[in-house]
């Protein structure tokens, strides 16, 4: 269940009509969840989400595409060269520490099969996958995600609204010691949609901004250590791979007002995109013209503004949907109860 269903307003900007990052048109998510014990003491609690930019070919038409660092105790693939380039050519993938080589290997042989020309004929590709730490869950020293766990995430990506709460990637974090996970928002600015999506694994539970809506008394753990967040922002504005980076920025805005201080090991990283332009692979002219938003109009400031709540909001909504959850060694982390 969404903050807004329990009657929680955030901002002042209004959400796309499914408040999730999918309201961009052509966005796809989808996920592989993996809950199930290995022996007495260990579980497997953890998976994989896949976020599409559009329902076509990444890595023939290339979306612009920026990432910003705010905390860099984080392990990911990618990132060098998306924001050399300024462009994305495959899913951003997020799970487990531990899984992001098997996630790549996975994405990669995704890619692979769509696109038979990819290191023979033309280039390679830069698959983009981020991770949060769910060891306090999962048993992440046996290695539970495997790459057909990447591909079946991919291939099950929908434009409907997400799951959300302890479901794919989100299966075993934790957010401000209660039950975190994968959360999604939207708002609308202008004639242009901005979605985000979390995987929020961060903060301690004295941290919290919002504490006081909590409907009991059940307390949160304090065994975890800093934990980190991926933010994973898209928009159809015509955002330059510049501007894209200003925005991405202002993701922190949301973060901070949860009650983050970007902790000393917290991965706290934004990759966003713009499904404006379909960039070709293959192409014959020498000169690429595309189309950008002025920056000295109000609506760049709305656009920062929407960064800012739907981050926040997000990070609520992965609070607000995700269930109690036992993992190894029976840790438990309880959901937050919302009042």
């Amino acid at each position: 269940m969404k903050v807004r269903d329990r009657g929680m307003i955030v901002g002042t900007l209004s959400p796309g009509k499914k408040n999730c990052i999918t309201d961009v048109e052509g966005v796809r998510v989808g996920h592989v969840t993996l809950d199930y014990p290995i022996n007495d003491n260990d579980y497997t609690c953890t998976g994989v989400t896949a976020i599409l930019p559009h329902e076509g070919n990444l890595f023939q038409e290339k979306v612009t595409a920026a990432s910003y660092v705010i905390n860099g105790f984080g392990k990911t693939t990618g990132l060098v060269q998306l924001n050399e380039l300024g462009v994305l050519e495959s899913p951003i993938m997020l799970t487990n520490t531990f899984g992001v080589p098997a996630v790549t290997q996975g994405t990669l042989e995704y890619m692979l099969e769509q696109n038979p020309e990819i290191g023979d004929t033309t280039g390679t590709v830069n698959v983009v996958v981020g991770e949060c730490n769910d060891s306090y869950l999962n048993s992440i020293r046996h290695f539970p995600v495997k790459p057909e766990h990447a591909t079946e995430a991919i291939r099950k990506a929908n434009d409907e609204a997400a799951v959300e709460g302890a479901v794919g990637a989100g299966k075993g974090m934790i957010c401000f010691g209660h039950k975190g996970g994968i959360g999604t928002s939207s708002r609308i600015v202008s004639k242009y949609t901005l979605g985000c999506l979390v995987l929020s694994n961060f903060g301690k539970k004295e941290e919290f901004k919002y504490s006081h809506l909590k409907s009991d008394g059940t307390e949160g753990i304090s065994e975890t250590s800093d934990g980190s967040i991926m933010i994973v922002l898209a928009t159809d504005a015509p955002l330059s791979d510049r501007q894209l980076l200003r925005v991405a920025k202002r993701c922190g805005i949301g973060l901070g007002r949860t009650g983050s201080h970007f902790g000393n090991g917290s991965g706290d990283i934004v990759i966003a995109f713009s499904t404006a332009h379909k960039i070709s692979h293959f192409h014959e002219k020498e000169i690429e013209i595309r189309t950008q938003l002025r920056e000295d109009l109000p609506v760049m400031n709305e656009i920062f503004t929407a960064a800012a709540e739907a981050t926040e909001e997000a990070i609520l909504n992965s609070l607000s949907s995700a269930e109690t959850t036992i993992g190894r060694n029976g840790h438990t982390v309880r959901s937050f109860l919302f009042k």
